[in-house]
């Protein structure tokens, strides 16, 4: 079934488009503007054309999603094939099908959306030229990946995102971010060696790059001895950009530095390129390297489950002098653990329960760093201690509307029924209870039970993180000074007649305590208790802007209608994960 009706030609020009399309706008951005198109100024009229260029790619992908056949996602469609390097047999392959579809359009709609906030909130750093240029080769890049179907390109697309990222931090980011960003590349460059050895080890051995005829193949073609090496080279790079423990410690620190728009990007797509090597690649073209390596996988996914937990719940204590930014990256490693383990199972159930958390999670954490960039550039610090201990009433009291999202974004990280995240983690559950055929139930069923309780983990800490941001701490008075109650006074009554004082001691006066300030419009005041100086109220902060909804609002809507709708996503990524399981049989 197609919404409309829309002939093959268009919708390959529509991919290539797609995928080409932000790199010809980087181009654009580095160029001169035309005379009409200049604006107020250069780095407005560039902004605005990171916004055009990357509006334009989001509605050629919704076109493309309109024109699907959605009665079989398992088939590639919109498909290209042209011949690039004939004595390697590389071609320009592209095409989609219900697995790299939602990933392709969870791309264009995060990056436009980062566009759109970055033209009313420009980044702080150099000239925005080569910021808008760099976050359109990141696009391309990224849509590249989802949607080429040759190894050679996709390991040409899998680096094309690493120069952009690092600019990006190193450029535009906070404190430490040159360290942050040569980690970063370090550690993505080592992983992607060892990956590359991995993919033309695979590609030699069985004649073809085409990954559609691996997965056609399944593996057949190549020996269990091959697919064992060639799942440890290539598992290990695509485990490294995951992350996957203990491979992630560059992550927190990418995090922590990248601007806002930078982060939102890294979590939403960048980690999802990880996981789909995977799913394209490793579970169709190497079954039985992956059965040998699935047990240690989940293992590691679990400890990564249970140690990304432990970390946010160190941040986000009290005294703890924890990055909210910080703790958001250790809980990315936490979800994509559940990928993980999802994949792990090589069960249709479990692979799809990845799927669904991958785009669950680009979803709420793009929204979570939306969020912490926002309170960030309120408060001037992402500290924990600072944001719950110096605000009084915190964002529910200073800004609701912020407080609310940044509430309901917590919720839906740590899994509440009825929103995106809990489908994915329960699916994932599901398939370690009863793996595929050849892997230890027992040991699954072991792995289950450490990531189940991964999820009360998850609760605790985003639950705290809501407490202390959106509530605040209970502050101690500032300084009590006991209070002498006068005796009465001739003073105190003018028509009483006068009376003689008695004799005795004098009287010591009473203290007098300075009258309060008088409150701000529109501030909470705390209840004045005698003898207590209070401190001044804090000042309103802005709330939620209209610029900010427009670019959160689509975010939520989708995490809302993933959570209730979850056939949405589910009926398209089923039946191809059903295909490439089960040697490219429908």
């Amino acid at each position: 079934m197609t919404v409309i009706d829309i002939s093959p030609s268009v919708m390959q020009f529509l991919l290539a488009f797609i995928v080409v399309g932000p790199l010809l706008g980087a181009v654009a951005a580095l160029l001169p503007a035309p005379p009409g198109l200049k604006g107020r100024n250069p780095d407005q009229a560039v902004l605005r054309h990171g916004v055009t260029v990357t509006g334009a790619v989001l509605i050629a992908a919704i076109v493309l999603a309109v024109g699907f056949d959605h009665d079989h996602p398992a088939t590639m469609q919109a498909t290209t094939d042209i011949s690039w390097i004939p004595a390697l047999d590389v071609r320009i392959h592209l095409g989609i099908d219900g697995i790299s579809l939602p990933l392709l359009v969870l791309t264009v709609l995060l990056t436009f959306l980062c566009a759109l906030y970055s033209y009313f909130k420009p980044p702080a750093g150099p000239s925005p030229k080569a910021f808008v240029a760099l976050v359109l080769v990141l696009e391309s890049g990224t849509l590249a990946t989802f949607a080429v179907l040759d190894l050679l390109l996709f390991f040409l697309a899998f680096e094309m995102v690493l120069i952009p990222m690092y600019f990006l931090i190193n450029r535009w980011g906070g404190d430490q971010r040159q360290a942050a960003a040569w980690k970063f590349i370090l550690y993505t460059l080592l992983g992607s060696v060892v990956m590359l050895l991995g993919l033309l080890l695979v590609g030699l051995k069985s004649g073809t790059f085409d990954m559609v005829a691996l997965a056609t193949d399944n593996g057949r073609g190549l020996t269990t001895s091959v697919q064992v090496i060639a799942v440890l080279a290539i598992g290990l790079g695509l485990a490294v950009k995951t992350p996957m423990w203990p491979l992630h410690s560059w992550l927190p620190d990418a995090h922590t530095a990248a601007p806002t728009v930078g982060s939102v990007l890294l979590a939403g797509v960048l980690l999802k390129m990880g996981t789909y090597g995977f799913v394209r690649i490793l579970l169709p073209a190497a079954p039985d390297g992956m059965r040998t390596f699935a047990p240690y996988l989940a293992a590691f996914a679990v400890v990564g489950i249970v140690y990304g937990s432990l970390a946010c719940l160190a941040l986000a204590r009290t005294g703890a002098k924890g990055d909210l930014k910080r703790l958001i990256a250790y809980s990315s490693v936490g979800h994509m653990g559940f990928v993980l383990l999802g994949i792990a199972t090589m069960t249709p159930t479990g692979v799809n329960g990845a799927l669904f958390a991958n785009i669950a999670h680009g979803l709420i954490t793009g929204l979570l760093f939306f969020l912490v960039g926002a309170v960030k550039d309120r408060y001037g610090t992402a500290d924990l201690d600072t944001l719950a201990g110096a605000t009084g009433a915190a964002l529910y009291g200073r800004a609701p509307r912020l407080g609310a999202l940044l509430a309901f974004a917590a919720v839906a990280s740590l899994g509440l029924p009825g929103l995106a995240g809990f489908w994915g983690e329960m699916l994932t559950l599901f398939g370690a209870y009863s793996p595929a055929e050849g892997l230890s139930r027992p040991a699954f069923r072991t792995f289950m039970a450490i990531g189940a309780f991964g999820t009360l983990l998850t609760a605790a800490y985003m639950l705290i993180v809501v407490r202390r941001v959106c509530m605040g701490e209970h502050a101690l008075p500032a300084r009590t000074t006991p209070a002498t109650t006068p005796a009465p006074s001739a003073a105190s009554a003018p028509d009483a007649p006068q009376a003689p004082a008695a004799p005795g001691p004098p009287q010591t006066p009473a203290t007098t305590l300075a009258p309060a300030a008088s409150p701000t419009p529109g501030t909470l005041q705390a209840p004045t208790t005698p003898g207590t100086l209070q401190a001044p109220p804090a000042p309103q902060l802005a709330d939620v802007q209209p610029y900010e909804a427009a670019a959160w609002t689509p975010l939520v809507a989708l995490t809302v209608l993933a959570g209730l709708w979850p056939a949405v996503l589910l009926g398209l990524t089923d039946p191809a994960v059903q295909k490439l399981l089960s040697g490219g049989k429908s």
